[in-house]
């Protein structure tokens, strides 16, 4: 009958069932250990499918054009963590509906096309600009969720 501090309650989570849209509280670390992970993931898969193919070399994007890829790697790191970041700080506030898959598939994606085509920087920073203000407007539009829902249950308790 005791309960731990810290653990779920009405005010801490907005659904014990399901993980998939909750408030994820915690202290620092563990949010930069995530958005570290989830850069990490999205650049790797970037990286690793643009650097191989099973399939025929006439069908779908191409290969990571030779040269140097470290630039384009760096680029989205920074890229990844930055909406890692905007999208982890959005969830410890607000229930956020899958900002892990989110900031995977943008940093994978920019990874990817960066790799495949080799933009100049100009189109890579727009590219980034783009990845980046999808994240935002995520996370702006459930903070606006999140808060008119709080407007409201406070207006229905009465305090």
């Amino acid at each position: 009958m005791t309960e731990s501090p810290g653990l779920s309650s009405p005010d801490n989570c907005a659904s014990s069932d399901s993980d998939e849209e909750s408030l994820r509280p915690g202290p620092l670390w563990r949010h930069a250990l995530w958005a570290a992970g989830v850069t990490i993931l999205g650049v790797g898969l970037g990286w690793a499918d643009a650097s191989f193919r099973l399939g025929s070399d006439e069908y779908g994007m191409p290969l990571a054009a030779p040269g140097q890829v470290r630039p384009y790697l760096v680029a989205w790191t920074a890229t990844g963590l930055t909406a890692a970041a905007a999208l982890r700080a959005v969830a410890a506030r607000v229930p956020l509906h899958g900002p892990d898959v989110l900031a995977v598939i943008l940093t994978f994606m920019g990874t990817r096309l960066s790799l495949g085509f080799r933009p100049e920087p100009p189109v890579l920073g727009a590219s980034a600009a783009a990845a980046l203000t999808a994240a935002f407007i995520w996370c702006a539009l459930a903070l606006r969720r999140g808060f008119r829902g709080y407007r409201g249950r406070r207006a229905i308790s009465g305090r």
